[in-house]
C-alpha cells in the first residue's frame, strides 16, 4: 500500500535510453538482533539511516524512491524524507521476501497509474529496473549507486561487490520482478543473484558494504560513498 508524496509520472533519470529506475529501501524488519527496528536507527551525526538511503538512491540516479516499512511502521514513516514514498508491507513479519514483494508491487502500481490520485498527475511508462538496498548498510552512498547503475547495460541483473563480496545495491531488471517477488522467508532475490549472468560491479573503494546487526552502541562509524 502506497502513501503519497511524489510528483508526476516516470519522468526522470532516463539514462542512455535505458529508462527510469525505481529505488527501493527495505526498512520493514523488526531488528531483533539489533535491539529494535533498524528503520529507526541513526548515524553518528544523527541522520536517520532511512533518510540517508533515500538520498543515496535519489542522488545515485533513481527517478523515484520507495521506502518499505513494517515494524514500527508509523515511526519509521515519519523519518522518510519528503519526495520519497512510503510503502506499507502488511506481511513484513514473514521476512525480507515479503518486503521486497510489497515494494515491487507498489512500483508496478505506479506504472498502472495507481499513484495518479496521490501525485496529481498521470503515471505513464514502465520502469526499466529496481535498485534495491536494505536500510542497514550505513556506509552505502550515492557514488556506489551511481557506479552500479552506470555499469548496468539496461537488461539483466547487477549488484555491487566489495572486495569480491556480494553487496548492495542490487539492480533487478523489469523482466525479473515476478521471480524476485516469489521468494519466501528472508531469501529475497537471492535465487536470482547466484547465477553467472549477474553483473558484479566492484565498489570496495567506495564503502565496506557491511550491514549492521548489533545494538546501536556497537555500530561502526559509517564511511559515506557519496
Amino acid at each position: 500500500m502506497l502513501d503519497g508524496g511524489l510528483d508526476g509520472g516516470l519522468d526522470g533519470a532516463l539514462d542512455g535510453g535505458r529508462g527510469a529506475v525505481v529505488g527501493l529501501v527495505l526498512a520493514a524488519g523488526a531488528g531483533r538482533r539489533a535491539g529494535g527496528p533498524k528503520g529507526l536507527r541513526r548515524d553518528g551525526d544523527g541522520e536517520p539511516w532511512v533518510a540517508a538511503r533515500v538520498r543515496a538512491l535519489g542522488q545515485g540516479g533513481c527517478a523515484r524512491v520507495l521506502v518499505v516499512v513494517g515494524a514500527a511502521g508509523e515511526d519509521v514513516a515519519a523519518l522518510v524524507p519528503a519526495g520519497a514514498q512510503v510503502v506499507r508491507a502488511p506481511g513484513w513479519a514473514r521476512g525480507l521476501s515479503a518486503s521486497l514483494s510489497a515494494g515491487l508491487a507498489a512500483a508496478s502500481d505506479l506504472e498502472r497509474g495507481g499513484a495518479a490520485a496521490l501525485a496529481g498527475g498521470a503515471v505513464v511508462g514502465r520502469w526499466s529496473a529496481a535498485a534495491v538496498v536494505p536500510v542497514d548498510v550505513p556506509d552505502l552512498g550515492a557514488a556506489e549507486v551511481a557506479r552500479v547503475l552506470g555499469a548496468w547495460p539496461g537488461v539483466g541483473l547487477a549488484r555491487a561487490v566489495h572486495d569480491g563480496r556480494p553487496g548492495h545495491p542490487v539492480v533487478l531488471d523489469r523482466a525479473s520482478w515476478g521471480q524476485a517477488a516469489a521468494g519466501t522467508g528472508d531469501e529475497g532475490a537471492r535465487r536470482l543473484l547466484v547465477g553467472a549472468d549477474v553483473l558484479r560491479v566492484e565498489c570496495g573503494d567506495l564503502a565496506s558494504g557491511l550491514d549492521v546487526d548489533g545494538a546501536p552502541s556497537t555500530s561502526p562509524t559509517a564511511r559515506r560513498g557519496g
